[in-house]
């Protein structure tokens, strides 16, 4: 799997956690990915257990009953400089969020790059090259060894 360009969106003011979480399902959808009903398979997945990962990054995946509208293994990549808050509306502390990671994993296949993410982003100084990047081929150098 590649990572690709048009499957990046700079920039983005988001309100809130789902409309992230929507973002980042529409670009696998139009990445061909996916099928439209994999996104609120998505946010039924974060409603039960929070894809927030720390160090500003969420990766969004789909709930088991979500795996029969995948297509193929593909990553989405969401960049929210000034963050979402991706908290529940009962918990006390802000969860911000600047890198949203939409997956889909054909045959398990999310379970790899979901390691892989969270092994790069570990370092939270890599996430802000990714929150700080100027262009898509930007995130994809970055990102290179990942989905391999």
């Amino acid at each position: 799997m590649k990572l690709k360009t048009n499957m990046i969106k700079l920039d983005q003011e988001v309100p809130t956690r789902d409309q992230a979480i929507r973002i980042a399902g529409q670009l696998l959808v139009d990445g061909g990915c996916v099928a439209p009903e994999y996104i609120d398979s998505m946010i039924a997945r974060n409603n039960d257990v929070s894809t927030y990962m720390g160090n500003f990054i969420a990766i969004p995946h789909g709930t088991d009953e979500g795996k029969k509208y995948i297509k193929e293994t593909g990553i989405s990549i969401v960049q929210i400089p000034m963050g979402v808050d991706f908290s529940k509306p009962d918990e006390d502390q802000e969860q911000l969020v600047t890198v949203v990671f939409g997956i889909a994993g054909k045959d398990n296949e999310h379970l790899n790059i979901l390691s892989q993410i969270a092994l790069f982003c570990s370092n939270v100084a890599n996430v802000a090259k990714i929150a700080d990047a100027k262009t898509p081929e930007e995130i994809v150098d970055l990102l290179q060894e990942i989905g391999k």
